[in-house]
C-alpha cells in the first residue's frame, strides 16, 4: 500500500463537498493551475481521465502539488487493472471506471492494494449490487441523463446503504435534484471544465464555473408533499 494514500479521504471529501469534477480535454498544459482553480471554486475531488494524453505524468505532477493546491486527484475511465496500478503508482487517490467490465474485480483489488479508493461505474440494480459485492467504495450511476433523478431515488429504495454518484448530463440546473434524490455527490463535467477552457488556460473561468455549480448544487429544492 502506498503510505501517502488513504482511501477514506476521497470518500470523506465527497460526502462533505458533494461534488466531483471530471476533466476531459485534448491536453492539460498546467494541471497544477487547473487543480488550484477547481479547489478555489469549491471542488477538491478531481478526476483526470485516461482519455487525456500523458495522464500518468499529469497525475504525478498533481499529486506532488496536492499539499499546496488542496486537491484530491484520481484517475477516470479506468478499464483495466494495469491502468489502475499505473494510476495509483503515479499518485492517484482514487480510480473510476466507466462501467462494470470483466476486469472490475481486478481493478478494485489493484486500487485497494495501492491504498486508493474505487468508484465503479454501474447502471442497473444488478450492476450496483455487483459493484458493492466487489468492494467498490462508491458507485457511479452512468449515464445519469438517461433516467434522471427519479431513477436514483428508485435505486436507493432497496439499496439505501450504497453511496451513489450520478454522472453524465449533470449541470447547474439539475445537480440539486440529484442530491435531493439521495446522491452522495454529483459530477461536474464539461459544464464546469470545458475542454476549450482547459486548452486555453482559462483558469479564472473554470474557477468561477466551479463556484457557481457548487452554489447551485447545494441549494436543495423544497420537497413537495
Amino acid at each position: 500500500m502506498n503510505p501517502t494514500n488513504d482511501l477514506s479521504q476521497p470518500r470523506a471529501a465527497l460526502h462533505n463537498d458533494q461534488v466531483l469534477s471530471i476533466v476531459r480535454a485534448p491536453r492539460v498544459d498546467d494541471v497544477v493551475a487547473l487543480s488550484r482553480a477547481l479547489v478555489t471554486g469549491g471542488i477538491r475531488v478531481i478526476e483526470l481521465t485516461f482519455t487525456i494524453p500523458q495522464l500518468t505524468d499529469l497525475l504525478h505532477t498533481a499529486a506532488e502539488a496536492a499539499s499546496d493546491t488542496g486537491a484530491i486527484v484520481g484517475a477516470g475511465t479506468v478499464r483495466t487493472a494495469a491502468q489502475a496500478r499505473d494510476a495509483v503508482a503515479a499518485g492517484a487517490r482514487f480510480v473510476v471506471t466507466p462501467g462494470m467490465g470483466s476486469d472490475a474485480a481486478d481493478v478494485v483489488r489493484a486500487a485497494h492494494e495501492g491504498g486508493a479508493a474505487v468508484i465503479l461505474g454501474a447502471f442497473t440494480p444488478s450492476e450496483v449490487m455487483t459493484a458493492t459485492e466487489l468492494g467498490a467504495d462508491l458507485v457511479k450511476i452512468f449515464p445519469a441523463r438517461a433516467c434522471g433523478p427519479k431513477y436514483l431515488s428508485d435505486l436507493r429504495g432497496p439499496l439505501p446503504e450504497v453511496a451513489l454518484v450520478p454522472s453524465g448530463g449533470i449541470d447547474n440546473g439539475n445537480a440539486a435534484d440529484y442530491l435531493d434524490a439521495g446522491a452522495v455527490a454529483v459530477t461536474a463535467g464539461t459544464s464546469v471544465v470545458a475542454p476549450t477552457d482547459v486548452v486555453n488556460g482559462r483558469w479564472a473561468d473554470i474557477g468561477a464555473k466551479a463556484a457557481a455549480f457548487c452554489a447551485d448544487a447545494r441549494a436543495r429544492p423544497m420537497t413537495q408533499d
